[in-house]
């Protein structure tokens, strides 16, 4: 009986070592923008008291991210920001807009191999006027380069995504698109898979001259729904700037990302 129960007893506690450590590996990857993981995340962005009509805007960005092997040596990570948007008050008193946005189309080459724990990825980034409602589009096609580079250590994650778009194509009554997006973050996950992060979000419209910076601190963490493993992840949203009549009192995120692991 007493051997029954050790050997019980050490089972239990390798499947638990071993949960914990594939759930540490999932949020390690999870941390990082170009990992060999398929995932697919809903990140939900409530923010309030916009402008001087106290509108507020919520947004579903919808983002798959699909990683291909090329070769033994470089991966193809492709990630798809697709918004879908629903906004009060914003572009007059007592109007609302809900539909899509236009999406983003992202494609980073990146060698499958990291170093010293650092790793990095380039490639293209596309914008696609896909928008449903003249406030949500652009209206144009835009292209232009994006790249992200990152450095994990001791549970310890640490980087920048950076991309520059350029429009190309689109209705020639729109303003011309010419947007840089940089994005600095910071993560550490504890062995549970559970983390504490922080990222900051600038938008710079170069034809406008005008800036929107926010800054999202974050508590995540691993379950699973049935077979499905998903994470969770939740956080206030600070508007630190916005262009004149846009910025926003306060507002908080959500993500739900359905995770497919090898």
């Amino acid at each position: 009986m007493k051997h029954t129960l050790l050997i019980t007893c050490s089972l239990l506690f390798c499947f638990i070592v071993n949960a914990q450590n594939d759930d540490a590996e999932l949020a390690k990857k999870l941390s990082n923008p170009i990992a060999s993981l398929i995932s697919v995340p809903f990140q939900n962005n409530s923010d309030y008291g916009i402008g001087a009509l106290n509108g507020s805007r919520n947004t579903m960005n919808i983002q798959p991210v699909i990683p291909l092997s090329l070769n033994e040596n470089w991966n193809l990570i492709g990630r798809v920001i697709l918004p879908v948007v629903t906004q009060y008050n914003i572009t007059g008193a007592g109007e609302k807009q809900n539909g899509l946005s236009d999406a983003v189309v992202s494609g980073f080459f990146s060698p499958k191999a990291s170093k010293n724990g650092l790793t990095w990825g380039v490639g293209p980034v596309l914008l696609l006027p896909v928008g449903t409602d003249d406030y949500l589009t652009t209206k144009k096609f835009g292209v232009g380069p994006t790249a992200v580079a990152l450095k994990q250590s001791n549970g310890w994650t640490y980087g920048a995504l950076v991309n520059q778009i350029w429009s190309v194509a689109g209705d020639s009554d729109r303003p011309d698109v010419s947007q840089m997006f940089l994005q600095p973050f910071v993560t550490y996950n504890w062995q549970s898979g559970a983390g504490l992060g922080c990222n900051m979000e600038m938008t710079q419209n170069w034809q406008s001259s005008d800036t929107t910076i926010w800054l999202n601190p974050t508590l995540s963490g691993l379950t699973s729904l049935g077979s499905q493993k998903i994470s969770l992840v939740i956080g206030p949203r600070l508007n630190l700037a916005a262009p004149d009549g846009g910025k926003a009192d306060w507002g908080w995120r959500a993500v739900v990302i359905f995770l497919f692991p090898k």
